[in-house]
């Protein structure tokens, strides 16, 4: 936890270099499921390298492309988008994320645009053969932000925050409030499957140069 946004470039290394620095062991690969943030994105591939597969958080990735529709076309849009990622083969899946933009990409280039960026990170669970149970906590980033609107009722009377110290106390205070309603990972029996499947995903490639990110 630290203090700043999630687009700074200063702030978004040093949280990341903190958790290596703790103890987050990725030598042999790391999953990490992110919304979008290029400040983060960029931080994890300099500080954990190779080693460290991101997941595009597909609730993120669906608001951005519906928010260019009128309400009244954005169910079916959201049927295909989610059909795709349903598809348990990952290339099959990013050929019909690729045909609905090109679809898309005379009347709504918008969100044509929106769909293509990042695509292929959306697809990251399929190709490491997330099963059917644990894809729904890891394919987005809704199990930390059901933490942090917990954070945020907890802190919601503070009307004066007379320093960052106290943002953070605060925020701690939230968090351990958070950990008491904390229920098992659905699909947690195919946590190892996922383990070797990121290991022999990431064998090959190489951790952050820590001299460099340190």
């Amino acid at each position: 936890m630290v203090e700043g946004t999630t687009e700074n470039t200063a702030v978004c290394p040093r949280l990341v270099t903190g958790l290596r620095d703790r103890g987050l062991d990725a030598e042999r690969g790391v999953l990490v499921v992110l919304d979008g943030g290029k400040a983060l994105a960029a931080a994890v591939r300099n500080v954990v390298g190779g080693k460290a597969l991101v997941q595009r958080c597909r609730r993120h990735k669906e608001r951005n492309v519906l928010d260019h529709f009128p309400e009244a076309e954005r169910l079916l849009i959201q049927r295909r988008l989610r059909a795709a990622w349903a598809t348990q083969a990952a290339e099959q899946a990013q050929q019909e994320l690729e045909t609905l933009a090109r679809g898309l990409a005379r009347k709504r280039p918008g969100a044509a645009a929106s769909l293509r960026e990042g695509l292929a990170e959306t697809l990251t669970v399929n190709r490491l053969g997330v099963g059917s149970k644990l894809i729904k906590t890891v394919e987005s980033t809704n199990p930390v932000e059901s933490m942090i609107e917990i954070v945020r009722d907890h802190a919601g009377r503070v009307k004066r925050w007379s320093s960052g110290e106290m943002a953070l106390r605060w925020t701690a205070a939230g968090m351990l409030a958070a950990e008491a309603q904390f229920r098992r990972v659905k699909g947690y029996q195919e946590l190892p499957a996922l383990a070797a499947a990121l290991e022999h995903a990431t064998a090959d490639e190489p951790l952050a140069d820590l001299a460099v990110t340190a």
